[in-house]
């Protein structure tokens, strides 16, 4: 299974909504959210399908950091390779793209990690399910997310979340304690026996997260996600002393290495994770497996991708034994994407497409309809 061809298509898909967070909008209602699907091919014809979901506010990978890395690095360096050979194409991808004190650009590796399961899949005629060696499931429950400043709104969406189905919500915080604490009273009232996530996207200041976190405890939340900065390890080891609610890391943790280091740190109760942040299913298996090697909860979590990133995320959460509600958020904010096969959301979960590797089927001319220059 040689790999002849590469081919990159920047997009930019349509949104219900814009998806803000402490940092900024990451998805604009008005000009779509953008991704970048990877299509690599064999020299039998055999096509693999991946997808980065690059956002300047969330990371330093940008949609044109993601295209250009993809097109004058990696392609060249992968073509004539033999495209099962994982290990060996993940040290030439390194090589060309070197790391930091993290990994080197991992949302765009994620998309080539992601094509190359897709095209080892098909190859062989099995799912990825049966290539990871783990459960199948038809279906994954789905964290129902909630992300506005307004109150009367977020006591609304929790209340279709527990009257729809969802065993869990996602409140996204971190922009004004006082007001913040009051959203999550609201969110608790309106739906009281749903499992309770909170995520302030880094910010909140340390005092600030131990004040939240103080309330939290009133509150009854289940799970705080990265109060605070990234690369705040300490801060977050100090919180957890003064807090009974257990917090989990999620842009602090981007590579296996990362999760080893916020262990040694004992910086977390949670680790989150996401195979577009960890470089495709292979960083994101192995960060999750040494996670539950040393007791940690594993969270499910994903940046609005398409139903080709949440199939994938989904099939790894179901392997890893993930059993809390994921926050796999693309079907609340995008309208539509390329795929033919996207599953319906029926009582809180989620249907997956089926077939070998991902399972999902591209529409070409949905591919071609939401095309942009870069």
């Amino acid at each position: 299974m040689i790999i002849k061809d590469l081919e990159v298509f920047p997009l930019l898909l349509p949104m219900k909504q814009s998806f803000q967070i402490s940092g900024g909008t990451v998805g604009d209602g008005n000009q779509g959210a953008p991704h970048v699907y990877v299509k690599i091919i064999s020299e039998d014809g055999i096509e693999g399908w991946g997808e980065a979901r690059p956002s300047h506010r969330w990371s330093y990978e940008t949609m044109e950091s993601v295209v250009s890395t993809l097109q004058k690095y990696i392609k060249p360096a992968i073509i004539g390779k033999r495209g099962d050979d994982l290990t060996t194409l993940h040290e030439i991808i390194d090589k060309e793209i070197s790391s930091g004190i993290s990994k080197g650009q991992p949302i765009c590796k994620a998309a080539v990690d992601m094509a190359l399961y897709d095209l080892m899949g098909k190859s062989s005629k099995k799912s990825l399910a049966e290539i990871l060696l783990g459960r199948s499931s038809e279906k994954i429950d789905l964290s129902y997310l909630i992300s506005t400043s307004n109150i009367n709104e977020a006591a609304g969406k929790a209340k279709y979340a527990s009257e729809n189905g969802f065993k869990a919500v996602d409140v996204k915080i971190g922009f004004n304690v006082d007001f913040d604490m009051e959203v999550l009273e609201t969110v608790r009232a309106e739906a009281p026996n749903l499992f309770l996530r909170v995520d302030a996207n880094q910010g909140y200041t340390l005092p600030e997260a131990i004040k939240a976190a103080k309330k939290m405890e009133i509150i009854g939340v289940d799970v705080f996600e990265q109060p605070l900065k990234a690369n705040d390890l300490l801060g977050h080891r100090e919180l957890r002393r003064k807090t009974s609610v257990p917090i989990a890391l999620d842009e602090s943790i981007w590579s296996p290495s990362d999760v080893l280091q916020a262990i040694r740190l004992e910086a977390c109760d949670y680790a989150v994770i996401k195979l577009t942040k960890m470089g495709g299913i292979t960083g994101a298996k192995l960060a999750g497996e040494i996670s539950k090697e040393a007791n940690l909860g594993l969270l499910g979590g994903g940046l609005t991708e398409s139903s080709l990133g949440l199939t994938s995320s989904a099939h790894l959460f179901n392997y890893l034994g993930i059993t809390l509600p994921s926050d796999l958020n693309g079907p609340f904010f995008l309208t539509d994407d390329p795929i033919q096969n996207k599953g319906d959301i029926e009582m809180g979960s989620i249907l997956l497409p089926s077939g070998y590797g991902i399972g999902c089927v591209v529409d070409f001319n949905k591919l071609e309809t939401y095309k942009t220059q870069v």
